[in-house]
């Protein structure tokens, strides 16, 4: 009997491998955050390059989503896994020997590919065993994984030998270990013909979510667009606050989205409705925080500023998906996981790449901060507008 025939994971075990690789996929996105400062010295580089290589990711992801988002459903959820895996391994060697900008950006685009591939595999098949257990973890994973890798990152600066290599080391010997895992996963998807024809980049909504998806849209942009900026700035604007030290940076990711995932937990028994609102809520009250904050140069109150906006992350997103994946068929689960994630990476990159724009030519971090935050809250506003709108509509 080979050896697929020999897994031996129980769908619990499967299910928790399967959050532990997204944390790890999430982890490794975030690593290179809290580095960016030393690569920005060492290769003399402008914040437009760091945000640029923040969002090569983002349009990385989008590709493969777009390319590779339904392939799973046709040829398997573990083949997919198996080979983005491994094609996450080779980015992270990148990153080990990168010698500058252009092999940043090479590992930061192996890097999106492998995680959009893996994305929808790894979303549907957490739903395949368990639709309630398995949207949970779709929204309670990344928060881990981002603040994680983060953390992790800037603990690995501040106390260990070799900092732009050794965290990508430790991922990839723990992602080896998740491959293992998966040879052991049992499949949870039956494979169907149409593999080539999914390959054709299409953005289709079943008719039945085609007006929720809408209605959250704008909630994944905004919620995601925070993520981005805090993802590509953020250590580099506490500093700007008075604290020089990198970790900082780190936990201030860390809290970000450690946040999130706590929002996710305590708020999983939540209708949809009112999980959405909380997030937009948080968002807003958040982001006022932190554009007071930045005006008047108070650390705490910026830490206070990003963990509400954790919440609004975490409530936003998770918010989300509870509107929508309950409504897609089995067939239709990691198309649908894809079109959210396309709409949450536009918003994680795009307008992070317009920051660091404005941080050059504009008025610099500080004042960029004040515009983004401001153009958070309007777009929060927006999208509240809407959700409460999408309310009326429904029948009671």
């Amino acid at each position: 009997m080979g050896i697929a025939g020999q897994a031996r994971l129980s769908p619990n075990a499967s299910l928790v491998l399967l959050a532990s690789i997204l944390v790890s996929f999430l982890a490794a996105s975030s690593a290179p955050t809290p580095l960016y400062g030393i690569y920005q010295a060492n290769w003399h580089f402008s914040s437009i390059t760091t945000t640029v290589v923040f969002a090569i990711y983002a349009v990385a992801v989008l590709g493969s989503l777009l390319t590779f988002g339904k392939l799973s459903d046709h040829l398997g959820r573990r083949p997919i896994l198996l080979c983005a895996i491994a094609v996450q391994m080779i980015a992270l060697l990148i990153f080990i020997f990168a010698n500058g900008v252009a092999t940043l950006l090479a590992a930061r685009v192996v890097q999106g590919l492998a995680a959009g591939a893996a994305t929808g595999a790894i979303g549907a098949a957490m739903l395949d065993i368990n639709r309630t257990r398995g949207t949970l973890a779709n929204s309670f994973a990344p928060g881990i994984g981002t603040g994680s890798g983060a953390l992790l990152s800037a603990l690995f600066i501040q106390f260990l030998p070799a900092p732009t290599r050794l965290v990508y080391v430790v991922l990839f010997v723990i992602l080896l270990a998740q491959g293992i895992g998966i040879v052991l996963m049992p499949e949870t998807v039956t494979p169907m013909a149409g593999a080539l024809r999914s390959l054709r980049p299409e953005i289709t909504l079943p008719r039945a979510v085609r007006g929720p998806v809408l209605a959250v849209a704008p909630v994944l942009f905004a919620v995601w667009a925070l993520a981005g900026f805090f993802g590509a700035l953020g250590p580099a604007l506490v500093r700007t606050l008075g604290p020089t030290s990198i970790v900082l940076g780190g936990v201030a990711l860390f809290v970000f989205a450690s946040l999130s995932s706590i929002t996710v937990l305590l708020l999983r028994n939540t209708p949809a409705h009112t999980v959405m609102l909380t997030g937009v809520g948080a968002l807003i009250l958040g982001m006022i925080v932190t554009l007071v904050s930045v005006m008047m140069d108070l650390v705490a109150g910026f830490f206070v500023g990003i963990a509400l906006g954790g919440v609004g992350f975490g409530g936003g997103f998770q918010g989300s998906l509870k509107t929508v994946l309950p409504l897609v068929e089995a067939h239709q689960r990691a198309s649908v996981l894809s079109l959210l994630y396309i709409v949450s990476y536009v918003g994680l990159g795009l307008p992070a790449v317009i920051a660091g724009f404005l941080v050059v030519y504009g008025g610099g971090l500080p004042m960029t901060a004040d515009e983004y935050t401001v153009a958070i809250i309007v777009l929060a506003a927006v999208a509240l507008f809407g959700l409460r709108r999408a309310r009326k509509k429904t029948p009671a």
